[in-house]
């Protein structure tokens, strides 16, 4: 299919440049290929990201912020590997800035996205989805994943404008219904094995130890919906080598600053948050964002 699919419109909403190929790089490059209308608000430049490449380390975060201009860049590249044509950050390009790792002392920047007002930024987000009225909204659970305090406002603000967009009261322009709400999520099970077999191969990267170790990966039971997107894994690492300031890929494996190996899936995993549960697969998952809709 070459043409957008209009009965089939999707927006990611992700705090940083980098998270969306991470945890949903693949699932966007199949729906986009498939043709589906796929959108993406960034909610942050990521000026406070640990730079990798000793050739890059100059545009660590400094006043200037000149890494997370450069990560404009990065994004735009992850985009184009991704056939994501349609990306604009929250508010505008620098609107909020990133907020750090929680307990950073950057947390009380008056600019960063973990002390934005919500409503403002959740008129940001409603004005987005009114105008571009998709049927599925994707984002974090409410501990942000990992506890990202960007992820964690991330989800708040996604959240509600997912609630009030369908609130003529709120906000300019016509109120638009957004039908299902999802969070990303990592099966405990699925990480375990990941966790196995890097322990197993030569990964050049530090490997855990166990699941214990790492600070995302939820219950198997609170996954509902798996995206099997194993064709478009080519694209994601695509996507994730653009990201060049952030990730080290060693296919089948990446990692960030911290050097922990991470397996790259093609399959990914979401919890579905408000709407209708679509058919389910014999385990019991969905496979498609858009079940139960048409």
């Amino acid at each position: 299919m070459s043409s957008t699919d209009t009965d089939r419109r999707i927006l990611f909403v992700h705090a940083h440049p980098d998270d969306e190929s991470i945890g949903t790089g693949a699932t966007i490059a199949k729906y986009a290929a498939e043709g589906a209308d796929v959108r993406l608000v960034t909610c942050t430049l990521g000026e406070e990201g640990e730079v990798i490449p000793d050739e890059l380390r100059y545009l660590a975060s400094d006043k200037e912020d000149r890494l997370g201009e450069f990560r404009v860049g990065e994004l735009a590249a992850a985009c184009t590997a991704l056939g994501l044509k349609d990306h604009r950050f929250l508010g505008g390009t620098g609107r909020w800035r990133d907020s750090g790792m929680m307990g950073a002392a950057t947390n009380d920047d008056p600019r960063c996205f973990w002390r934005a007002d919500l409503d403002e930024a959740c008129r940001e987000l409603v004005a987005v989805v009114r105008e571009q009225r998709p049927h599925v909204m994707v984002t974090y659970d409410d501990r942000g994943y990992y506890g990202h305090p960007d992820h964690i406002q991330a989800h708040r603000v996604a959240w509600a404008a997912f609630e009030k967009a369908a609130d003529a009261s709120f906000g300019e322009g016509p109120p638009w219904q957004v039908a299902k709400f999802y969070a990303t999520a990592m099966p405990r099970t699925v990480l375990a094995r990941s966790v196995a077999v890097a322990r197993d191969v030569d990964v050049p990267f530090e490997t855990a130890c166990s699941v214990d170790e790492l600070p995302f990966g939820v219950p198997d039971e609170q996954v509902t919906t798996v995206v099997d997107a194993r064709d478009h894994l080519r694209a994601k690492f695509a996507a994730l080598r653009a990201h060049r300031t952030q990730v080290i890929v060693e296919e089948p494996f990446f990692a960030l600053s911290d050097n922990v190996g991470q397996q790259a899936f093609g399959a990914e995993y979401y919890t579905l948050l408000a709407g209708p549960r679509g058919f389910a697969a014999a385990n019991g998952r969905e496979t498609d964002l858009f079940a139960g809709l048409h």
